[in-house]
């Protein structure tokens, strides 16, 4: 049951699919899907993010399994995921092995590392106010903590585990043989000195093109001025050097050709009336660098945690990614990045649509709903589930009169009242009464939306 591989970004994602033991098989296409489920052949194991199936009648032992590839993009907010499976033939006059992929399922997992970083910030708020307030007197305890070898931040230990446990996921559904996984080093010294050479620096041969990838991943690939796309880009000293600026990547920002012109040596104040914009632009100007400073960190313990899995592991650079995904002619996202990993010579298809796995928690311990001022206004309830259903729970909710007629298909927010909530990709319907509901796939910690792959 091999993947027909159709035109590039117009076939539907591959169905998981296992034995009669729960084992991955090779993956289907969906109409051989919807076949063996109206001969009863198979039953529905999962829907989302990969719908996944389950043979009768099929063992292991008596299919051929080929086996596929997962390729990894990760990244600070978001990490592209991509099953492909991968081909190579011989080319007899250079005697060389050309490899082809076919995309069979994309996803691209959001992470929730800031809104853990800023829970740990709001406790440590609430927890040192405390400690200055007239209360009973309790010691500090910071000097009897230590820290284990290796350990991360929980914002950067929650990417290494959500990937880890997405990976483990697939294995499970998919028969993977091999895991390809992008390494991106950003040279933050680089980053910050451009002109940095000689003894100042010692780590190693410097790389001219970090800036330029830096700042085209900063700035969007636009320019800042008038918004153009899809042009050719200068880099442009927001604070010209005739004027005193420096090279620091702080004052570097990228420009069109007719900008950069105008723009000259004058103030940037001058050339920006809007004062909006203006604005904007000295904001972005001094972002800091921690989403680069994220992925180097876990760019080797993504790679060991990969390897626990015990398929064959293999590492790429950004550059090998782009040069791929460029002379290929594929968009740029994060899951047709991960389809771009490694070594590749041709990609004959993929998915229309990207999975987006939202990490979502599986709530919190907190019963007591707080105004501002840190006074209660409400409390959750202490049993989670009502009518059969919780909160996070994918449903489908059928209203067949009223106001709010409809088929809804999304996540699900219980009360103990009977009238739920129900988010989806097109907002939240609220107010429905429970007795409209069907379940579909019960609450995982992950919110599942589908996007167009090039969107």
């Amino acid at each position: 049951m091999s993947p027909v591989a159709g035109d590039r970004g117009t076939r539907q994602a591959s169905v998981a699919v296992l034995d009669r033991r729960g084992r991955p098989l090779q993956p289907t296409r969906p109409g051989r899907a919807r076949e063996l489920l109206s001969k009863g052949r198979a039953v529905v194991i999962r829907v989302a993010p990969v719908f996944t199936i389950r043979l009768k009648d099929r063992s292991e032992e008596g299919s051929v399994v080929d086996g596929v590839v997962v390729g990894v993009d990760p990244g600070s907010v978001g990490t592209g995921i991509a099953v492909v499976v991968e081909r190579g033939s011989l080319d007899t006059s250079r005697g060389e092995v050309h490899t082809s992929r076919t995309g069979i399922w994309l996803g691209e997992l959001v992470h929730r590392g800031l809104a853990i970083k800023q829970a740990l910030q709001a406790r440590a708020g609430l927890r040192r106010s405390r400690r200055n307030r007239n209360l009973r007197y309790r010691a500090p305890r910071f000097l009897n903590r230590t820290r284990p070898p290796g350990w991360l931040p929980p914002s950067l230990r929650h990417r290494l585990d959500t990937v880890e446990s997405w990976l483990r996921r697939l294995a499970r559904w998919f028969p993977v043989t091999g895991i390809v996984i992008e390494q991106v080093r950003f040279d933050m010294q680089l980053l910050q000195h451009p002109n940095i050479a000689g003894v100042e620096y010692q780590q190693g041969t410097l790389a001219g093109t970090n800036v330029r990838e830096y700042l085209l991943a900063k700035w969007e690939r636009a320019c800042v001025y008038c918004g153009a796309t899809d042009v050719p880009l200068n880099i442009d000293h927001i604070r010209a050097r005739a004027r005193g600026g420096s090279d620091r990547v702080s004052n570097l920002t990228l420009a069109c050709i007719p900008c950069n012109q105008a723009k000259g040596a004058m103030p940037i104040e001058e050339f920006v009336t809007d004062p909006a914009r203006l604005h904007q632009i000295m904001a972005q100007a001094k972002a800091p660098l921690r989403d680069a400073a994220a992925v180097n960190t876990t760019r080797y313990a993504i790679v060991r945690r990969a390897e626990s899995l015990g398929v064959r592991v293999a590492t790429s650079t950004g550059a090998v990614t782009k040069w791929n995904r460029t002379r290929l002619g594929a968009p740029k996202t994060h899951a047709l990045d991960a389809l771009a990993v490694g070594d590749l010579d041709a990609l004959t298809g993929w998915p229309a649509s990207t999975s987006v796995i939202r990490c979502t928690g599986r709530g919190r311990y907190q019963r007591s709903i707080v105004t501002a001022a840190g006074f209660p206004r409400g409390y959750f309830t202490r049993q989670k589930r009502h009518y059969g259903f919780a909160t996070g729970d994918h449903s489908r909710a059928f209203v067949p009169d009223g106001t709010k007629a409809g088929i809804y298909f999304g996540r699900v927010a219980v009360r103990a009242t009977g009238s739920f909530n129900i988010t989806t990709t097109a907002g939240t319907v609220q107010g429905l009464h429970h007795r409209h509901f069907t379940l579909i796939q019960r609450a995982d910690g992950y919110a599942y939306t589908q996007k167009g792959t090039t969107s």
